[in-house]
């Protein structure tokens, strides 16, 4: 990542810088220096990992708003073949309808042979209701509690799938983009401790440095604390 390669490069230079700024004899100085040492060193090895987890969070959640489009792909195609199941058994039942009617039992048997296997078992169930003289039986099998169909309910499968990985890939962003603000608050870190280097008044330095290994704690804590891959 861009971003992580210039923080290090960037604490490099200023720990370079720092032993032309800090004069020798002062053992404070030397201690702050010290100090301002170990911020950098710690700095650039949060801001690497921190920049990895971010990339890791963002490519997981890429793969997982692909995998909720796949599953709404298929659950679209899932539901038209419901569709069209439900229309094919509409116009079959019809067929049967009329050939029953007109008494033609060679008819009424060769549609009966074309019911799909799902809604025959709707039919024989609406026939035991003796709907012709039934008047309370349902209008069709199709609404029969048996009345089912098989791409219907892997199309809900689908759509469910598709939910469960969208909600997801909506979280593991939400972790890469902790990430990144840890990444912004490690550069804070880097800005201040080359601002604090600047000053000749070793107090301003040393509240400087302080600031900065505060901001460095929350980054440190935050890294502990979010969820990694």
């Amino acid at each position: 990542m861009p971003e992580q390669t210039s923080n290090v490069e960037f604490a490099q230079k200023i720990h370079e810088q720092s032993h032309h700024h800090t004069p020798s004899g002062s053992s404070h100085r030397r201690w702050v220096e010290l100090i301002e040492a170990a911020v950098l060193a710690i700095v650039a090895v949060a801001t690497a990992w921190s920049g990895y987890q971010a990339t890791k969070w963002d490519a997981f959640s890429d793969e997982n708003y692909s995998l909720a489009s796949r599953s709404n792909v298929l659950a679209q195609e899932k539901a038209t073949l419901a569709g069209q199941d439900r229309l094919y058994d509409i116009v079959t039942f019809n067929g049967w309808v009329a050939a029953e009617n007109s008494g033609n039992k060679k008819l009424t048997a060769l549609h009966e042979h074309r019911f799909r296997p799902e809604y025959t078992v709707a039919f024989r169930a609406w026939q035991k209701l003796d709907p012709i003289n039934n008047p309370s039986a349902p209008a069709g099998p199709l609404f029969m509690p048996e009345y089912s169909s098989a791409s219907s309910r892997e199309s809900k499968k689908l759509i469910e799938e598709g939910k469960s990985y969208f909600e997801k890939a909506v979280t593991t962003r939400e972790n890469g983009d902790h990430y990144v603000k840890i990444t912004v608050f490690l550069a804070t870190v880097l800005l201040l401790t080359a601002l604090g280097q600047r000053f000749e008044s070793f107090a301003t330095r040393l509240i400087v440095l302080a600031i900065a290994f505060v901001l460095l704690l929350f980054s440190t804590f935050w890294i502990v604390t979010f969820p990694r891959i």
